[in-house]
């Protein structure tokens, strides 16, 4: 097998890597994606059934996975990830920081519940998870981050919580990327667009919704999880060993013009 990834035998984490049924999110995509080019990857989600039926489909193509259930917004769920992954394997050196929920609403009429509920998931798991996952890099001679964001955070529209979260993120990679690069540790962020994934289609998007979001690509089509996950396997790989603090957007070019008012989370 040719190692053009430099992820042969590296041991990886995929926070958010479940996914409905057999779809495809992004977590599950990066997850695929990294075990295919040799990694052995965690898969972490709050439903232990969704990262095991992502871990189970690694497994059918020969890939080498494990499913691990935690709450990453919380201390010690966080912790226990990290936990887990070296009693599997003994180090890691790859992360994918892919949770996050939507929020809608501008600062006059959302709740400060709401506010913190999304700033929570969305911020503080990144936080949370890399806390544990840096210095057990360091120890293993470095790694690599990646954060995912979105281009709510580049182009609001409307989902005033969401979009600062993910702005958050964006600022969260850059600062990490400089706290930790001495010390052999990459930190990139990918910002994806409207991407059709279980999470979307699961709120039952109409096929006007679905062509509007189309319409908003200058590509005129819409993403997939796999468009996400191939980019943040780039990220991760040696490919990119000379890459820092980049906010990769994957969006078919929405951000290039100007927006139509959506109704869905990017």
């Amino acid at each position: 097998m040719s190692d053009e990834y430099g992820l042969q035998g590296k041991v990886a984490v995929v926070t958010g890597g479940g996914a409905a049924g057999d779809g495809i999110g992004n977590g599950r995509a990066a997850a695929i994606l990294l075990a295919r080019a040799g990694a052995k990857v965690l898969v972490v989600d709050r439903d232990p059934l969704l990262a095991q039926r992502t871990v189970e489909m690694i497994s059918a193509e020969g890939g080498t996975a494990k499913a691990h259930a935690a709450d990453v917004a919380d201390d010690a769920g966080a912790r226990g990830v990290i936990e887990a992954v070296l009693d599997h394997w003994g180090r890691l050196d790859v992360l994918d920081n892919n949770v996050g929920i939507g929020g809608r609403g501008t600062v006059a009429d959302v709740s400060p519940a709401d506010w913190r509920r999304v700033m929570h998931v969305n911020v503080d798991s990144m936080y949370l998870v890399s806390r544990h996952a840096v210095p057990v890099m360091v120890r293993g001679g470095g790694g690599a981050i990646v954060n995912v964001s979105s281009i709510s955070a580049l182009r609001p529209r409307g989902l005033t919580p969401y979009s600062a979260s993910k702005g958050a993120v964006i600022a969260l990679t850059r600062a990490m990327a400089v706290d930790h690069g001495r010390d052999g540790v990459r930190v990139n962020c990918v910002a994806p667009g409207p991407v059709y994934t279980p999470m979307v289609y699961a709120r039952g998007m109409s096929d006007k919704a679905r062509a509007q979001r189309a319409r908003a690509s200058v590509l005129r089509t819409e993403g997939t999880g796999w468009d996400v996950g191939h980019a943040v396997r780039f990220l991760l790989s040696s490919q990119a060993r000379y890459i820092t603090g980049h906010t990769l957007v994957v969006d078919g070019g929405v951000t290039l013009q100007a927006p139509e008012r959506e109704s869905e989370d990017h």
